[in-house]
Formats: structure tokens, sequence, C-alpha cells
């Protein structure tokens, strides 16, 4: 391996096919890792499998950009210093369970006024969650409860009124 000016060992081409031993090597670093608590079990098997799968110098760099020391000693060039995400991002939060919490939250002052359109809109956004693969579901389950709580207390409250004006 050529020695840039600095002193630095010159970095493969991240395309340049990698060897079992630069796998095994990025293996080691991805266990030191883990041992130093670098890395969560879950994060460690994932990486670990990758790094078993990979086929270029540039794949291990990925692995292991985000760690002390990985095979190459520093991520090679022109290879990102972040690694590509392991999970995918989390959904968006669905607006109209936000909307339908506000509801909900807003039975309270306005003394149950707002409780039909909080059950009308946790009902919507409860089909748009799992339609869309969205998050939210606690806001919808909060707006819920909250909307058929005020709901429940007007029926009571017209169930006693004509109870009290038939006697």
């Amino acid at each position: 391996m050529d020695v840039q000016p600095w002193g630095q060992p010159q970095q493969p081409h991240p395309g340049m096919r990698a060897a079992q031993t630069d796998r095994d090597r990025a293996v080691d670093v991805l266990k030191a890792a883990y041992a130093e608590g670098r890395l969560s079990a879950e994060e460690y098997s994932q990486r670990f499998d990758l790094a078993s799968a990979a086929r270029t110098y540039g794949e291990l760099a990925q692995l292991t950009a985000d760690l002390p020391a990985g095979p190459l000693g520093q991520p090679a060039p022109g290879v990102p210093q972040t690694f590509f995400p392991l999970a995918p991002p989390k959904p968006p939060t669905n607006p109209m369970a936000v909307a339908s919490l506000v509801l909900g939250v807003l039975c309270l002052p306005t003394m149950g006024a707002l409780g039909l359109p909080a059950v009308i809109t946790g009902h919507i956004a409860s089909h748009q969650l799992k339609q869309r693969r969205q998050q939210g579901e606690g806001l919808v389950i909060a707006a819920l409860v909250l909307g058929w709580i005020s709901v429940g207390g007007w029926v009571l409250l017209a169930l006693l009124a004509i109870l009290a004006g038939g006697h």
C-alpha cells in the first residue's frame, strides 16, 4: 500500500472489491465497538450481516465510518461519512391525529361541544394511520377517549333531562 506524503496510508478506491480478510477486519471493528458499548446488540447484528455480505471497500467503510477505527483506518475518499440507514426512517405523525387530539382536549373548556368532532376526526385519523402507515395512534386513542366521554356526558345529561321532565 502506498504512503501519502503526510504519513497516512493511501486508501483503496471505494469500488474496489474487498477480500475476506477485509470483511474480517471490519467485523473485528464492529465487535470492538459492541464490546465498548458503541453499538447495541441489534445494530451490531445488522452491521455484522452487512459486513459479511459486503463486496467492496466502500461498503465496509460505510459500516464503520462512525466508529473510531474502520477496516481502512478512515473512510475512503469519496465515501460519505455516514453509513446508510439500517432501519427505515420513522413515518410522520398524521395531521388528522393531531387535530383530533386538539379537539378532544378542547372538549373540556367548551363543555363538551367539540366531543362529536373529536370522535369523527379521531375515526378518520385511525383509518388514515392504517392506510398511510403513519404515526399518531396514541393521539387518536386519547382524542377518542376524550370525545366519547364528552358525547356520553351529553347523552347522560339529555336522558336525565327527559327523566326529570317526565315526572
